[in-house]
């Protein structure tokens, strides 16, 4: 049931690893997209707007969650790759207990501060009730965002990448139905989607756990094991938080991003929200890609591999391009074709900024292959407070894109937020890795 990454061929390793993610992003993606397609198509412009305008919201809190989780997995994989295992259960068993503590506090915070931030975002008023009860929904599902996310993380640091695919699937299959039966039979409006997705993450991350129990004997944790301990606590503190901080600190400059949209009235925002969703499922992917490089460069580091990571960076990164260039020529190709799932023809004025917005981010795809690559590769290596000034790099592109280049070019410069974002980080990521990589090989010559 698991992998070991320290030995064979670097880049057949890695996207063996990679399949079985992409597979699992485009489940995720499949099943936000249908979210988006039946609420506009059943529910109407509005309402899609509203769930569109709640996508950096989204992001920042939920993104949070899954940094956090990601960056608890890596000292499991580290310890995976040095086979110790005592210590390894121990950082799981400690993840689980801040899992829980974290999933309550946020919870209560944030669904509390729901509608105070869409006020702030200048939420536009005809679309604004259809936003908060999607969005207050969801943030009450964060135990299970947390339940899922830590699982599937640890199990993929175990050298796994297939078995969270499966839980996702039935997730997704579930998900989907819950949305036609909440809409179409229970004529619920937007809070039919969002429970939908709620209660299946919820099933999936259930599943998953009573699978973990019984097939992942490496798992299988002592009373002693299972008690809280300061100094595991502390280290996956170290690595989470920061992880964490990367996605909600970026998400700020989306925030911006997206007060600036909601000023341009409710066809801008749906044009928009059509467009992320697409790109998110195009960019697939390219995000598993970089998503592998966190176990397999924290495996490699555990086992003092530091020539495989490099090679294994370089490698992943090229494929990465190839992938790009393809995704692009999808974009390009059927772009305005996939903008009609969610809305109708008539649309055109929607589906011009939609398929305007597509293609200036998908034709920035390399940009975004080096920033996944780079980044997990260095949170695998255990320099995790490096994400938070790569987050810092991209929140500042896009706030420059909203507020000045958009305030001189219009929608042009929200088109440019996402490739200027993928500039700033890369131009700090690329440097880091190089810095973290002599800082190792110097480490290990004192160890010598």
């Amino acid at each position: 049931m698991t992998k070991d990454m320290t030995a064979g061929s670097p880049v057949r390793l890695i996207i063996g690893f990679a399949v079985p993610m992409f597979l699992g992003l485009l489940f995720q993606q499949f099943y936000s997209m249908v979210d988006t397609i039946i609420v506009g198509q059943y529910l109407g412009v509005n309402p899609l707007a509203g769930v569109g305008s709640t996508s950096s919201l989204n992001f920042m809190v939920i993104g949070f969650c899954m940094g956090v989780c990601n960056g608890f997995a890596i000292p499991v994989a580290q310890m995976f790759g040095a086979k110790e295992e005592s210590r390894l259960r121990r950082f799981v068993t400690n993840s689980a207990w801040l899992a829980i503590g974290f999933s309550v506090l946020m919870t209560i915070a944030v669904a509390a501060l729901c509608r105070p931030v869409l006020q702030l975002m200048n939420t536009p008023a005809e679309i604004f009730e259809y936003a908060y009860i999607y969005i207050f929904i969801v943030f009450c599902g964060i135990p299970c965002t947390f339940l899922y996310n830590l699982l599937a993380a640890v199990i993929r640091s175990l050298g796994d990448s297939r078995t969270p695919v499966i839980f996702l699937a039935v997730s997704s299959v579930l998900n989907i139905g819950l949305d036609f039966v909440s809409i179409l039979v229970l004529h619920m409006n937007v809070e039919g989607p969002a429970l939908a997705t709620v209660i299946s993450q919820g099933v999936s991350g259930g599943i998953c756990l009573l699978y973990m129990r019984k097939k992942y004997l490496i798992l299988k944790a002592s009373k002693e094991e299972w008690k809280p301990d300061g100094k595991y606590i502390k280290r996956l503190c170290f690595m989470g938080i920061p992880m964490g901080l990367q996605y909600s600190v970026t998400a700020i400059g989306t925030l911006v991003l997206q007060t600036a949209i909601n000023g341009m009235g409710a066809s801008v925002v749906a044009g928009v929200t059509a467009a992320q969703k697409i790109n998110a499922f195009i960019a697939s992917p390219v995000e598993a890609l970089g998503q592998t490089m966190a176990p397999y460069a924290g495996q490699n580091m555990g086992a003092g591999r530091l020539d495989r990571i490099g090679k294994g960076l370089l490698q992943a990164s090229l494929a990465g391009f190839v992938v790009s260039a393809g995704c692009f020529l999808l974009a390009l190709l059927t772009g305005q074709r996939l903008v009609l799932l969610f809305m109708d023809a008539k649309e055109a004025e929607i589906i011009a900024y939609a398929y305007r917005f597509l293609l200036c981010c998908t034709g920035g795809y390399c940009l975004l292959t080096l920033v996944n690559t780079v980044r997990f590769t260095i949170q695998g290596m255990g320099f995790s407070v490096f994400a938070i000034t790569s987050g810092a790099m991209e929140m500042i592109a896009r706030i420059l894109a909203a507020t000045v280049i958009a305030g001189k070019t219009g929608f042009t410069g929200i088109c440019l937020a996402h490739p200027l974002a993928w500039i700033f980080a890369d131009l700090f990521l690329i440097p880091a890795f190089f810095y973290c990589r002599k800082r190792l090989e110097r480490q290990a010559g004192k160890a010598d």
